[in-house]
């Protein structure tokens, strides 16, 4: 069962909420994992995939939610606890969920048409492994699902979460639209269905001029975003960190957006060279934290002087928000579920499929304080309100004066991880550019769409290095499954950042992650703006012994 709360533990828990066919019977096919102490078979967890009604700014939408009988929404473990989870669909059509922040063997990640057969509505499919501890969440990896809110907090608690003289408060943060997603993603320009409905996204762009094994991306056409004069040689990663990619020697100028109510043609940033940054391919109906907006915000209460540790997770399928905590200052703690050393601030960048740990402290005269989750490069914003015993609560307003700016890599450079790898020298390394253009609507890796993908290979027991350069005029953020990499260069400069699994590549920036290859399988390896990904932005880690 998920774990009894104490008094200082209030648990404020969001409401959301090709490859395959080789696969044997997934009730068949179940790894083997390190035992540890838990429960017997008899008392799995039951969580269940169906449908229900929410209501949206007065209006009621059919959307999903994966709760335990109880109607608890999502898991929160105990510490030592084994992952033991009979997961039912009731969802009335096939449905995947993957354990996102977990490192599972991989026929258990969750993920249609690369590691695992989706589920078909009725049945019941039991996982059992050892959770990795940390603030996680579990979401679709199946079609547009996820937009459809098919996602919940996954929270894993260490002995010294127990031993923390604190109050706990999970937020969700999510974009919501009334629309059919196929049906927005169709007037963007992107392909019908795309992944994850029996294709495999777009077609490659530019594959017969690009020599995989040289990386020459000079001879890569990428539709109307003409890179000819941008060379793997011009692209180093220390030129990078020079400015020494001229943006002048990229013509952007064809970049365009659908001319449809729902694609955003104005949430753009001007540049030097005649060029501008995409912030935002979709203005959504509302945004919301723990399924409300801010006209109805969830009302959490907390203690004067208690010490509150705000557990974030950013759910969105296509928003990245600035996280703003008012009048209070808080410490980040943790980033993707892994301890970083403190760092102190007000306002945070939260990209999507990001965690962040934040904890701060109330003062002792009490008060109403708003937690804000600010849309990057717009207005709008959503949130929760920590209010004291007696304290008034006024109306935030969903809409800020101004404008936020762009999601950065400020944060992320002032990220030390408290358990990093071990020093050692890579075995691999590799460069991948993160490619792509708007119109036509397709998004890739080196030029590559899912499915005319070339994996990343890699063996057991490799230190592996990747740079991930980002080639396209939007921020990409880069998801690992099956691993926790640690940041080890920013734009060419070494870094000693986090342990995570997801970071955040800007555009015309450079990030290089290290792991070790010690998870075999399949990994699907990919942008988490869902829009992007169905369009074909992911690729794979496949371990020799399972090409």
């Amino acid at each position: 069962m998920a774990l009894a709360l104490s008094r200082r533990c209030l648990l404020s828990t969001a409401v959301a909420g090709g490859c395959a066919a080789l696969l044997p019977s997934f009730s068949r096919s179940v790894l083997a994992a390190a035992p540890v102490p838990g429960p017997t078979a008899g008392d799995a967890i039951r969580l269940t995939v169906e449908r229900r009604t929410l209501e949206v700014n007065g209006k009621a939408a059919s959307m999903f939610g994966i709760r335990q009988p109880d109607g608890t929404h999502g898991l929160t473990l105990d510490p030592g606890r084994r992952f033991l989870v009979d997961l039912t669909n009731r969802a009335g059509e096939d449905a995947v969920i993957h354990w996102h922040g977990q490192t599972p063997p991989y026929v258990q990640d969750g993920v249609a048409d690369v590691n695992r057969p989706t589920i078909r509505d009725g049945l019941t499919v039991r996982y059992d492994f050892a959770p990795r501890t940390g603030t996680h969440w579990m979401h679709s990896h199946h079609g547009m699902q996820e937009q459809r809110l098919m996602a919940a907090p996954l929270v894993v608690r260490s002995d010294e979460d127990l031993r923390a003289d604190e109050q706990e408060v999970v937020i969700l943060l999510h974009d919501f639209t009334f629309r059919d997603p196929a049906e927005i993603l169709a007037s963007l320009g992107g392909p019908s269905g795309g992944m994850g409905h029996g294709g495999h996204g777009a077609t490659s762009m530019g594959q017969g001029a690009m020599n995989h094994g040289s990386m020459d991306h000079g001879a890569m056409n990428h539709g109307q975003m003409n890179h000819n004069q941008m060379s793997q040689g011009q692209m180093s990663q220390g030129q990078m960190s020079q400015g020494q990619m001229s943006q002048g020697q990229m013509n952007h100028g064809a970049m365009g957006h659908a001319s449809t109510p729902q694609a955003n043609g104005h949430d753009m940033i001007g540049m030097s060279g005649g060029m501008a940054m995409d912030l935002n391919d979709i203005d959504y109906d509302a945004y919301l934290a723990n399924d409300r907006t801010l006209a109805d915000p969830q009302v959490v209460p907390v203690e004067r002087g208690g010490r509150v540790r705000l557990r974030v997770i950013n759910g969105a399928t296509s928003t990245a928000f600035h996280l703003d905590l008012g009048r209070l200052t808080g410490q980040v703690i943790a980033a993707d579920g892994n301890r970083v050393q403190p760092v102190a601030g007000s306002r945070f960048g939260l990209s999507m499929g990001q965690r962040l740990d934040i904890r701060l402290t109330l003062p002792a005269d009490g008060g109403a304080f708003p937690i804000l989750a600010l849309r990057e490069g717009a207005v709008q914003r959503t949130g929760i309100i920590l209010a004291t015993p007696g304290a008034a609560v006024q109306k935030v307003a969903e809409t800020g004066q101004a404008e936020t700016d762009a999601l950065d890599l400020s944060l992320e450079r002032q990220l030390v991880a408290m358990t990093p790898l071990a020093a050692r020298t890579a075995d691999q390394t590799r460069r991948m550019q993160l490619t792509g253009s708007m119109m036509p609507y397709i998004w890739s890796l080196d030029g590559r769409t899912f499915g005319q993908h070339r994996p990343l290979l890699v063996r057991q027991g490799q230190r592996v290095e990747l740079t991930f350069e980002n080639a396209s005029m939007m921020a990409h953020p880069m998801h690992l499954h099956g691993h926790h990499f640690q940041v080890v260069a920013i734009d060419g400069r070494p870094v000693a950042g986090a342990v995570r699994d997801t970071v955040l590549v800007p555009m015309m920036a450079s990030v290089t992650v290290a792991f070790d290859a010690d998870n075999p399988g399949r990994w699907p390896l990919h942008c988490h703006n869902l829009l992007h990904m169905t369009t074909g932005m992911m690729t794979e880690v496949v371990y020799e012994g399972f090409v």
